[in-house]
């Protein structure tokens, strides 16, 4: 009997210390920097923590279960400390996930339990941390009551080498630029295919110093044109300061993520059917930043792109959107924004739907 108790026991331990592994390598999967940021941008944020507090929290938290995943598999404080730890810190997260799903009125998203590597819903997510409190409160029942005393310093120990590690792999960098500007002779240089031909390059898109009165005039004319919508600021200027004039098109774009590249690739072909589609112009994400060139040869043409960095960048394509983000712009004003690859992703068609819409059309 004692031995088919030690034997469950034992299976449960690795059974929940597997769990906490994983979520915590899954959190910094693909690469830790880019993983963690995103985490706190998606998860963090939206709690309310500041872009100041975010990078700490994270690192520590992920170094904690981290560390909970290895002391479940000793004895030295384990039915004492380490089990009530590891069975609160499941709460929490029951606590934090159903107030995310009241919140969010559904069951939709990624609760980043597991990071990008392994999607689970809010509700899939509660299900199985309130299995794994049963499982430990079970445990717990199985393990005879701890009267000797025990070496607390490898609790610590494993606790502090964890949280270190987490923030020597992924360290916190400096707020320094949030952008990176792509060299203007690279842009105006490469026309890989005559899709180019009509595309804005950066030399169009110099930054003005000096506002004329005479300019203000002509946008106070713009923008009582009753056939076009009134000119606002969408953010977007310090990029590229002509965005907010007439038509445009902005996309937020991964690098190395194929579901950016088949995006950017069917704009290119609409450009090739239609020489009048808006000038097009991309936000890239500073993650593996190497592979644009390959971007742009499969994309099949060369757009004007800068490159931000992975915080910046999940800020500006806006909260709870994933990429791949296209976003028609007219005089400023957000015409039609698609983001993500479930029901509200990029559709080509439907894009060229708005793009041929007049401005009376798109008011009704």
């Amino acid at each position: 009997m004692e031995s088919k108790k030690n034997y469950i026991g034992w299976t449960i331990r690795i059974i929940i210390s597997f769990l906490f592994i994983i979520s915590a390598i899954a959190k910094m999967y693909p690469s830790p920097y880019f993983a963690i940021s995103t985490f706190e941008v998606k998860q963090l944020y939206t709690l309310g923590f500041s872009e100041h507090i975010a990078p700490y929290f994270s690192r520590t938290l992920i170094g904690i279960e981290l560390a909970l995943g290895f002391l479940l598999l000793q004895n030295n404080w384990l039915k004492r400390f380490i089990l009530p730890m590891t069975i609160l810190l499941l709460a929490v997260f029951v606590g934090h996930l159903t107030y995310v799903t009241f919140l969010s009125g559904g069951n939709s998203g990624n609760c980043g339990c597991f990071g990008e590597l392994l999607p689970m819903t809010p509700i899939e997510a509660i299900i199985k941390n309130i299995v794994a409190i049963g499982l430990l409160g079970y445990l717990y029942y199985l393990l005879p009551k701890e009267t000797q005393k025990h070496n607390f310093w490898i609790l610590t120990t494993v606790l502090f080498a964890t949280i270190l590690g987490i923030y020597m792999v992924a360290p916190i960098q400096p707020p320094a630029s949030n952008f990176v500007s792509a060299p203007i002779e690279e842009i105006q240089q490469d026309t890989i295919t005559e899709a180019t031909t009509s595309i804005d390059t950066l030399k169009s898109e110099t930054p003005v110093l000096e506002v004329k009165k005479d300019s203000i005039k002509k946008v106070e004319v713009e923008a009582e044109n009753p056939n076009e919508p009134k000119k606002i600021k969408s953010g977007n200027a310090a990029l590229f300061p002509s965005i907010d004039k007439g038509k445009k098109i902005l996309c937020y774009f991964v690098p190395g993520c194929d579901h950016c590249r088949a995006a950017a690739k069917e704009l290119t072909e609409m450009r090739k059917k239609d020489a009048s589609l808006p000038p097009l112009s991309i936000i890239f994400m500073n993650e593996e930043a190497d592979l644009i060139p390959a971007f742009f040869k499969e994309a099949g043409a060369t757009y004007p792109y800068k490159i931000i960095e992975i915080i910046p960048f999940w800020t500006t394509l806006g909260s709870g959107k994933d990429t791949p983000g296209v976003k028609y712009l007219w005089n400023g004003n957000e015409i039609k924004y698609y983001w993500g690859i479930d029901g509200n992703k990029f559709n080509g068609e439907d894009l060229n739907v708005y793009l041929h819409k007049s401005y009376q059309d798109l008011k009704k």
